[in-house]
């Protein structure tokens, strides 16, 4: 008799993914609160993109950017990097104090002033995707009047 854990395990992955949402959106409040960044410009809308971001990533179970699920992240924006690489990303991060990157962190690292190199990376890939690049397909169909 098979069991159920398999259809048990999408619901509770659900909620674990619904509760870190929740979590990062407390935070994001609280940075909202937080005078440190009221003359941030569209800090709003800048801590919605982070917080998207910030879940794109394979979160540990404490929501949390571990070592691997920072190996995968880099690997998806085809910037493969070696283990040792990876461990300076998150100590640069996370000042040492641990070995995956937490929200706070994260947000901290993206609208600090300092370059790390996970928030080079990551800006570099926004530009890289926001920049309107060639068009796909043929190109179009010119006539005669639209030629200079």
């Amino acid at each position: 008799m098979p069991s159920n854990k398999n259809t048990q395990g999408g619901k509770t992955f659900g909620l674990l993914k619904e509760q870190q949402r929740q979590k990062l959106e407390e935070i994001n409040q609280e940075y909202l609160e937080d005078q440190k960044y009221r003359d941030e410009e569209d800090l709003a809308e800048k801590l919605e993109s982070l917080k998207n971001k910030y879940a794109e990533f394979d979160l540990n179970d404490q929501g949390e950017i571990d070592l691997m699920g920072l190996k995968r992240m880099m690997e998806k924006l085809g910037v493969p990097k070696t283990h040792l690489e990876l461990k300076k990303m998150i100590v640069e991060v996370t000042g040492g104090s641990s070995n995956a990157i937490n929200y706070r962190d994260f947000v901290k690292m993206m609208l600090g002033k300092r370059s790390a190199v996970l928030k080079l990376v990551l800006i570099f890939e926004d530009k890289a995707n926001g920049a309107p690049c060639k068009p796909e397909g043929p190109p179009p169909k010119r006539d005669i009047a639209s030629l200079p």
